[in-house]
């Protein structure tokens, strides 16, 4: 019997986010550690985007260097996680019951979003890692209806984790690493606001923030970064409760923001 697992959904920054973890990698690795084992973890990246839902199914996934112009150091990290035929199955019979398409990709590695904070949270590389994209023409409702369809997941011991950004504008990311400046308002603003919604259980807010929420379309120009946060929520189901376990900013412009859905405690599934 398997204890049911919480869902997550982690910040994975910029690629030196790898070597510089600073407080948020801090809080990931804590909160990996107060884990029970997971049989397998389902990463979510927002940098896997596909037309529809792909589960990759490689034996060993390749540590993809999806990046450039960044220190060499980065290029030599390795994450040699392996994958496990058999749970990657078990997540794509649970997108084909919620009848949604699904695919499956027998080569896909593991992009920066998905090796960097599974670096840092599960270091022995002893938990089978199964990738899942995201879609993002779909935009918030299609996430969270994948992540409604991998609830089951959870509650039998998997591991899902959304992994991108409460805020992903590469313009002032850019502008901020040549020259500095201070912190836009737009950051704090919009973090903030998805989190009192997340703490209100305000789906129909939260579905509709590019509409709602202030300095949506400064904090994310595309969605595809946001979206994880919403395959996560899916993926949780009705949490018991909804932690937020690291609130900051790194880099002048990116909400490093994290947040545990925790299953209630009636028993293993």
């Amino acid at each position: 019997m398997t204890a049911a697992q919480p869902v997550l959904f982690v910040p994975h920054g910029a690629p030196t986010f790898a070597l510089r973890p600073g407080a948020a990698g801090a809080a990931l690795i804590t909160t990996a550690q107060a884990l029970a084992r997971p049989r397998a973890i389902v990463i979510v990246s927002a940098h896997w985007d596909t037309a529809m839902p792909t589960v990759g199914f490689a034996d060993r996934p390749e540590t993809l260097y999806d990046f450039w112009g960044f220190p060499e150091e980065l290029y030599t990290l390795r994450y040699p996680a392996t994958g496990c035929r058999e749970a990657a199955q078990e997540v794509v019979a649970a997108i084909e019951a919620a009848g949604l398409p699904v695919q499956r990709d027998e080569r896909r590695g593991l992009d920066h979003g998905a090796w960097i904070p599974l670096r840092l949270m599960f270091p022995d590389v002893d938990i089978p890692v199964i990738p899942l994209s995201i879609q993002s023409r779909g935009g918030p409702e299609a996430a969270w209806r994948l992540g409604r369809a991998l609830a089951p997941l959870a509650a039998r011991g998997f591991l899902v984790i959304g992994s991108g950004n409460l805020t992903h504008n590469l313009g002032d990311f850019q502008r901020a690493g040549r020259s500095g400046g201070q912190t836009p308002a737009y950051v704090r603003e919009f973090a903030d606001w998805i989190a009192d919604r997340l703490a209100g259980r305000d789906l129909p807010a939260l579905l509709d923030y590019r509409r709602q929420a202030p300095g949506a379309v400064q904090a994310h120009p595309t969605d595809e970064h946001l979206l994880p946060l919403y395959v996560a929520l899916g993926a949780a189901g009705d949490p018991a409760r909804i932690e937020r376990f690291h609130a900051g900013i790194d880099d002048y412009v990116l909400a490093m923001d994290a947040y545990a859905f925790l299953p209630d405690e009636r028993g293993d599934s």
